[in-house]
C-alpha cells in the first residue's frame, strides 16, 4: 500500500474540496501515514475541517439514565451481559435528577445533551420515561439540543422521542460488518443498521460512529467508516476502546496518539461536512495531543462518560481556548472555563492530601465525596493518572486501579448516580 506522502495529503484534500469522495485506497494510504508525516495530514485535513465549521467545537454532554445491568454481550462494553467491571449499577434516575445532571453540562459550556440508557432497547414504560426527561430537559434549558441513546428502537417509539421534542437519536455501528460478529453476539449489525434508519425516518438527526482499538484491521476501520457515510450520519463519535477489567477485551492497548490522529484525519476526510466527535478514551489514547485532535474534529464530550471519568470540564474548556478554538454557542471573548464547584481545590494536592481537596476532575465537596476526593488524591489526578493503584470496592462511589498494569492509564468509575459531584 502506497502510503499517502507519496500520493499527496494537500492534493487529496484539494480533491475532496472540489467534490471527490474518498475512495478506499486512499483511505488506508491515510492510515498507513508515516509517523513523521502525521501532523501535516492532520494540516491538510483541517482545511475541510475549518470549511464546514470554522473554530468552533461542538461541546457536548453526557447523562447516564440507567447504568449497567444490559442483556447484551458487547465485548468492548464495561456494562455488558457478564462484566465483573468495577463500575456502578443503577435502575433509571428520576426525570428531576436526570434534569439535574444535563443542567450541569448546559452551564458547563454543552449544546448538546445526550440522555443515554443500558439495555437492550426500551419497553412503552421507558420511552414514556425518556420523552418527560426530554420535555423537562428542553424546558429548563432553551436552545438546548437533546439526543437520545436507548439501544435498538421500534419504529413508533422513534417517532414518540422524536415528538417530545429530541433533536438526535445516538445509536453507532461501533465496528465494521465484517468484525461485528467478533464483538456482539446478541445482536446484528443489520440490527444496527436498522435503528440508525428509524431515527432517520422519525426526522431525528441520526448520530452513530465507531470505536477504534478493538483488533480491527485497516481495511475493517476503512470499511466502518464508509458505512457510517453511506447511512449519511450526522455525528460520527470517535471512540477509544477504554479496555476495562472484567470485559473480554481487558489489557487491549493497540493505539498511539499519532495513530487516532490518522483515524480522525481518514474519518474526516470521507466525511468532510460532517461533525467529527473525540469522544470516550480520547485521554488515555490522544493524551498531549488532544488538541491537536480538535484541527480534523469539531465537537467532544466535556467531563465525565457513561461509567468512567473524564478530563474536568475546566481542563476541556481551557484546552479549547489555548488551541484557539471557541465553544459552539458562547460569544467571541467569554471566559473558556467554569468557576470550581464549593471545595473543590485548582491547585492539585499531593498524594494522601485532606479529603475534600481531591485533584483535578473530582469536584468533591461534602459527605461522601470527600472521600472519593481523597481516594482520587491518592490515586492520581484525572481519569490517565499513572502507577498501580489498589481498587477501592465496589460500595465506594468511584473505583481506581480499574487496570492493573503498571503505567497504563488508569480507568475510574464516575457519572450520574455517584456520590462525586461531575466533572462539569
Amino acid at each position: 500500500m502506497d502510503q499517502l506522502v507519496d500520493t499527496d495529503a494537500a492534493g487529496l484534500v484539494g480533491r475532496i474540496e472540489s467534490g471527490h469522495a474518498l475512495t478506499e485506497a486512499e483511505a488506508l494510504a491515510v492510515l498507513a501515514t508515516p509517523d513523521a508525516q502525521t501532523l501535516d495530514l492532520v494540516a491538510q485535513a483541517g482545511r475541510l475541517r475549518r470549511t464546514h465549521f470554522g473554530n468552533t467545537v461542538k461541546v457536548n454532554y453526557l447523562v447516564n439514565l440507567k447504568s449497567g445491568l444490559c442483556p447484551e454481550d458487547c465485548t468492548y462494553c464495561s456494562q455488558r451481559l457478564g462484566s465483573d467491571a468495577q463500575i456502578l449499577k443503577y435502575k433509571w434516575l428520576s426525570t428531576e435528577d436526570a434534569a439535574e445532571q444535563a443542567g450541569l453540562g448546559v452551564r458547563g459550556g454543552a449544546s448538546r445533551v445526550c440522555l443515554v440508557a443500558s439495555g437492550r432497547g426500551p419497553t412503552d414504560r421507558d420511552v414514556n420515561r425518556v420523552t418527560d426527561m426530554i420535555e423537562r430537559v428542553k424546558d429548563e434549558n432553551p436552545g438546548v439540543e437533546v439526543c437520545a441513546c436507548l439501544g435498538l428502537i421500534k419504529e413508533r417509539h422513534a417517532n414518540k422521542l422524536a415528538a417530545a421534542g429530541a433533536d438526535a437519536y445516538n445509536h453507532n455501528l461501533n465496528t465494521a460488518e465484517s468484525k461485528y460478529e467478533d464483538i456482539c453476539t446478541t445482536h446484528t449489525y443489520a440490527d444496527r443498521v436498522a435503528t440508525v434508519e428509524a431515527s432517520k425516518a422519525a426526522g431525528m438527526s441520526p448520530c452513530s460512529g465507531l470505536i477504534v482499538g478493538m483488533g480491527e484491521s485497516d481495511e475493517q476501520l476503512v470499511e466502518a467508516a464508509f458505512a457510517l457515510r453511506d447511512l449519511n450520519a450526522d455525528s460520527v463519535p470517535v471512540n477509544f476502546l477504554m479496555p476495562f477489567e472484567g470485559t473480554p477485551l481487558e489489557g487491549t492497548w493497540e493505539l498511539t496518539p499519532l495513530r487516532c490522529l490518522r483515524i480522525l484525519a481518514m474519518v474526516r476526510l470521507a466525511c468532510p461536512d460532517k461533525e467529527v466527535r473525540i469522544a470516550g478514551g480520547r485521554e488515555m489514547h490522544l493524551r498531549s495531543l488532544q488538541s491537536v485532535a480538535l484541527e480534523v474534529a469539531n465537537s467532544l464530550f466535556l467531563g465525565d462518560y457513561l461509567t468512567s471519568e473524564g478530563q474536568a470540564a475546566e481542563a476541556d474548556l481551557a484546552m479549547i481556548a489555548d488551541a484557539g478554538f471557541r465553544v459552539l454557542g458562547r460569544e467571541e471573548g467569554t471566559t473558556a472555563g467554569v468557576a470550581p464547584c464549593a471545595g473543590h481545590a485548582v491547585e492539585p494536592v499531593e498524594p494522601g492530601g485532606p479529603a475534600g481537596s481531591g485533584g483535578a476532575g473530582c469536584c468533591a465537596s461534602g459527605g461522601a465525596a470527600d472521600d472519593v476526593a481523597a481516594a482520587e488524591a491518592v490515586a492520581g489526578a484525572g481519569c490517565c493518572g499513572t502507577g498501580a493503584a489498589e481498587p477501592l470496592g465496589t460500595d465506594t462511589p468511584a473505583v481506581a486501579g480499574v487496570s492493573a498494569n503498571p503505567g497504563t492509564p488508569v480507568l475510574r468509575r464516575r457519572g450520574a448516580g455517584t456520590a462525586a459531584a461531575p466533572n462539569a
